[in-house]
């Protein structure tokens, strides 16, 4: 069941390319801010659950609950989004994740690792609506420009995203001098950042880009029928479309979580601070999203497949450097994941483009929110099996593996190119 357009996004049908431009414009600024907010988890919620439980195995379980909880928020959020629009499906993500924040203060404060687990949980919902935005980008979108318009929106993380974890240490002695562990700090700037991108974009996204493109979709009469007979034509290429996107998406996600989440442990293990391990984690952030607007050209250039399989390639190096790189070497470390970043970059983007020229609008959000779920649950497993992995064997094991898997991209790729 999808929503009637309301009066205030019929009246912008006249110009929808303005209306675009506005809805980027405020995506960017909530995106700015979720970066931050996403940050705290990737960069001290390993250490936060290592120092509570005096464990490694499980110190891949934080980013495994955040990602299990970005799975269900993915669902909740394209419901929400397919009934009534992005912009309350995007704003009651983010806001569950300040909540979720909140309760991982609580749970630091409290030296309770179950309500850490739950908190985490919770917190999730921000990782999941910073990835649905992406598509809030793309529904006005033409086909030929879709690649930069997700760029554009996956762009405005890497501000906030490259400058949250290197405020952990600040962050951190704020959180101290109001009797909280210094670990936590990071979470109070997560909080309010995903408090601030929920009162933005509540306040600011109008038209709802979705409901438009929909009631322009419906204004299109002799269009929208020929249109109809294409979409009936094409089911079956757009179902292995669906398919290949989620596979690219879901592949890069597991890999890089893997790689990223033991990092700060490993280098903890060989003497680093929270400072050098948040620069590292700053760079790979920024290599996530800094270089979308090239990519999206790239997508939009050259095409989907070959952008696809270039992410396989570039994950692979990054494994194995990560696994070369010498414990104390700060620079190869952020080198590597700097790759891993970028790889990560290439198959999201791409991926995102092939879902979004694949799924009618009709059914656009909740396709696209199930694509999410398995993205979530893929990072889930890379995250839990990540710290299991390397207690068992070692990180240079762990980077090596997840190269390997990311191989699997390519005859994948080949074979629905060669299908074309």
């Amino acid at each position: 069941m999808t929503s009637a357009a309301p009066a205030s996004t019929t009246a912008s049908i006249s110009d929808p390319a303005r209306a675009q431009t506005r809805i980027l414009r405020v995506l960017v600024a909530s995106q700015v801010l979720s970066g931050a907010g996403l940050a705290a988890g990737v960069t001290v919620g390993a250490l936060l659950a290592q120092d509570m439980l005096g464990s490694t195995s499980l110190a891949g379980l934080p980013s495994a609950l955040f990602t299990a909880g970005s799975a269900l928020a993915a669902i909740v959020v394209s419901r929400i989004s397919q009934v009534r629009g992005r912009r309350p499906g995007l704003a009651s993500g983010y806001l569950t994740g300040a909540i979720g924040s909140a309760g991982v203060i609580t749970a630091a404060v409290l030296d309770n690792p179950v309500l850490l687990f739950i908190a985490l949980f919770v917190y999730g919902a921000g990782t999941a609506t910073n990835l649905q935005a992406r598509y809030a980008g793309a529904d006005l979108a033409a086909p030929g420009h879709r690649g930069r318009a997700v760029s554009t929106v996956l762009v405005a993380t890497t501000l906030g995203g490259v400058a949250g974890p290197n405020l952990a240490a600040p962050t951190g002695n704020l959180a101290e001098s109001l009797g909280i562990p210094h670990l936590a700090g990071l979470f109070l700037l997560s909080g309010l950042a995903y408090a601030l991108a929920a009162l933005v974009l509540a306040l600011w996204l109008r038209p709802d880009p979705l409901l438009l493109a929909r009631a322009l979709a419906e204004t299109r009469d002799s269009k929208a029928t020929a249109g109809t007979i294409a979409d009936a034509a094409d089911t079956r290429e757009g179902r292995g479309g669906v398919v290949l996107g989620a596979l690219v998406m879901v592949l890069t996600q597991l890999v890089m979580v893997a790689i990223m989440t033991m990092t700060p442990v490993h280098m903890h293990d060989h003497g680093h601070g929270t400072a050098a391990s948040g620069l590292v984690i700053a760079i790979h952030i920024g290599a996530m999203y800094l270089p979308s607007p090239l990519t999206g050209w790239l997508v939009d250039r050259y095409g989907r497949m070959k952008i696809a399989a270039a992410s396989g390639i570039t994950l692979l190096a990054a494994g194995i450097l990560a696994a070369a790189a010498p414990g104390d070497s700060v620079a190869l470390l952020a080198l590597a994941l700097a790759l891993l970043g970028l790889g990560w970059n290439c198959g999201l983007v791409a991926g995102t483009a092939i879902i979004t020229d694949t799924v009618p609008l009709a059914t656009r959000a909740k396709t696209q929110g199930l694509v999410d779920v398995s993205i979530a649950v893929a990072g889930a497993t890379g995250g839990m099996a990540s710290g299991i992995m390397v207690a068992a064997t070692s990180y240079p094991a762990l980077a090596l593996t997840g190269g390997a898997l990311s191989l699997a991209l390519l005859p994948t790729v080949a074979a629905t190119a060669y299908r074309r």
